[in-house]
């Protein structure tokens, strides 16, 4: 009788182990995310034509890159973030870490030579040491669902002046005089959906026979009934399609999830929505985001996904498997609680507030199961979490941009199934990314004589090191862009003429200080707000604690003197306090550096706190 009941134990061990597989051991598996690399191939050889660039000399090579002036009015820099993306993964290389994810705008703008510049660079780490690739769309690649005509006017040429290359003849007229002829070259339009995942089909859009399982939104089979042929067969452009209008026209979706080895679960969502034009028949545009984030229309226009994500949960916890979640597009607040203050100071259509996620995309895909999400897009650092009354919870982790400040990238650590460890890796050092400032000494050059008006400061082209030269590439963006269009004239002027005693009194400091180290200008501390915008905690040794303690000490005081706005306080008052309070907000996010994630408590614990 003992053994028969011995028996029956085993049996029902047996069949309760059956039902919920063994997770493999993923204990101390790395995962790195690289976002927004953005790259440009500055060595292209045009296929169609035989415009070779223009030649450095520091290097006896042709180039092919944008003018300083474009990079210095862009959020992001074009041309030496091709040196930084390879910095970056023979930085992952010699960590060891054997899988790799792109979350979005891996390419300047979906351009058949930079699409195949980067499959070329991600099979030579392929072949070579064995490292897996994960990518995902951005708005960058595609820009439009279809392949479209388009150019850049901006390339630098001969003599140190723009240069117009375009996909056809007539698409840019020149308004200079001293404008070079155009180039026409198809190489530089922007390709659609099916091009660029057919160019990068080996690394998750479609399946291969080492993976584990692979499925789509589409997709008609489950785990267990899964076939290789048959996932081959669904995973045709074709077939990933939802619909887009009344009549009855398709659009792709290229969501994917994938099990690259036993037990781990990567989820890429194509946060990408088009829709009908209204000017041009049996053409597209990416749909508008106003306000609340590009998620907005996720969920409006793509409802499917999130009944799929919610399907994966379900199937990842009875299966037992570990899901990361990744796409280009924040599911929250990524401005540490400060957008209702941000928008009163500098308005809703500024500082990419109209990107900020509404309170229901959180609340979706926390509701669906979601844990942890990276995202990409903004080209800043953060970590954000929601808390809801179930027990469940969401992080979402900002991967900041390789093509500006700070250049860095996220490692995710699964220690084991209930505690990950995130540690953010800057890439101040860079092999050649000052290849090209002899190149930029010509342009600016001509720039002065041309006359030119708010020309770029020379002296980012004494740069140290590639962290220094985003420093500058920021510090440029908010001079020559940020505080013209963003600022409340009155306020910019207030902060532009002041300096750091002159702050002090304004705020009511008890004790001013006087000294030298307080003479900083007012323009430092908007600078310094906008690395800590940025990058977060990465910004505060960039910055200095000296520094960081005066101007939390302004802070302290503004907060402590006027907590509370009557109506008769004037605009300037109004202003500041706004200022002063976001800043504040910045500087006491949730870790966004090296910490822990607890999936059991649903906390977030700074492993290096200050």
């Amino acid at each position: 009788m003992r053994n028969l009941i011995s028996v029956f134990f085993a049996f029902v061990l047996i069949a309760t182990n059956a039902c919920k597989p063994i997770q493999s051991d993923l204990d101390d598996i790395q995962i790195a995310f690289l976002a927004d690399s953005h790259l440009n191939d500055i060595y292209v050889a045009f296929e169609d034509c035989d415009y070779k660039g223009v030649f450095n000399p520091a290097n006896e090579k042709y180039v092919n890159i944008r003018t300083m002036a474009s990079q210095l009015h862009s959020t992001r820099i074009f041309n030496e973030n091709y040196f930084a993306l390879r910095a970056a993964l023979d930085d992952i290389l010699k960590r060891g870490i054997e899988f790799v994810v792109l979350p979005g705008d891996f390419s300047d703008d979906g351009q058949p030579y930079n699409v195949k510049k980067i499959r070329e660079i991600l099979r030579s780490y392929t072949s070579k040491y064995g490292i897996q690739f994960f990518i995902i769309t951005g708005n960058h690649d595609p820009v439009g669902p279809f392949t479209m005509d388009s150019g850049k006017p901006d390339f630098l040429g001969k003599d140190g002046r723009p240069q117009a290359i375009m996909s056809k003849e007539g698409f840019y007229n020149s308004q200079l005089p001293h404008d070079h002829p155009v180039v026409v070259t198809k190489d530089v339009s922007k390709l659609g959906y099916e091009q660029i995942v057919n160019i990068l089909n080996d690394y998750g859009f479609f399946p291969q026979k080492d993976y584990k399982y692979w499925e789509t939104p589409f997709s008609s089979y489950n785990y267990e009934d899964y076939k290789f042929n048959q996932a081959v067969f669904q995973s045709s452009i074709s077939q990933r399609s939802y619909l887009v209008d009344s009549l009855g026209r398709r659009l792709p979706d290229v969501s994917y999830l994938v099990e690259p080895v036993d037990g781990l679960w990567l989820l890429a969502l194509d946060g990408n929505v088009f829709l009908p034009s209204e000017k041009e028949d049996n053409n597209f545009k990416r749909a508008s985001v106003k306000e609340g984030g590009e998620y907005s229309n996720v969920i409006r226009y793509k409802p499917y996904l999130i009944d799929w994500v919610t399907k994966v949960v379900k199937e990842s916890e009875r299966l037992n498997k570990t899901l990361i979640v990744f796409s280009h597009y924040p599911m929250i607040d990524f401005y540490d609680g400060a957008v209702e203050e941000l928008k009163s100071l500098f308005g809703t259509g500024k500082m990419q507030l109209h990107r900020v996620p509404d309170k229901n995309i959180a609340d979706q895909f926390a509701k669906a199961g979601v844990k942890i999400h990276f995202g990409g897009h903004l080209h800043l650092n953060d970590t954000g979490i929601k808390h809801y009354e179930d027990g469940s919870f969401l992080v979402n982790i900002q991967v900041p941009s390789l093509a500006g400040y700070p250049a860095a990238y996220k490692i995710l650590t699964i220690k084991n199934p209930g505690e990950m460890i995130i540690e953010t890796v800057k890439l101040d050092s860079v092999s050649g990314f000052n290849n090209l400032f002899p190149l930029y000494e010509k342009e600016y050059a001509y720039l002065q004589e041309s006359g030119a008006e708010d020309i770029w400061n020379k002296d980012i082209l004494s740069s140290k090191n590639y962290g220094d030269f985003l420093n500058w590439h920021l510090k440029e963006l908010v001079r020559l862009r940020f505080l013209k269009r963003d600022w409340p004239e009155g306020f910019r002027n207030f902060m532009l003429n002041a300096d750091g005693v002159a702050l002090q009194k304004y705020a009511g400091v008890d004790k001013i200080d006087t000294t030298v180290s307080f003479k900083w200008a007012g323009f430092d501390m908007i600078f310094d707000f906008y690395r800590v915008l940025n990058a977060d905690h990465l910004a505060l040794n960039d910055i200095g604690s000296q520094r960081i303690a005066q101007y939390k000490s302004i802070i302290n005081a503004e907060l402590t003197k006027s907590c509370a706005h009557k109506p008769d306080v004037d605009s300037l008052s109004v202003d500041f306090h706004l200022f002063v309070r976001v800043f504040n907000d910045l500087l006491h996010g949730e870790p966004s550096d090296f910490f822990k994630i607890e999936l059991e408590k649903g906390i977030i614990v700074d492993i290096n706190p200050e």
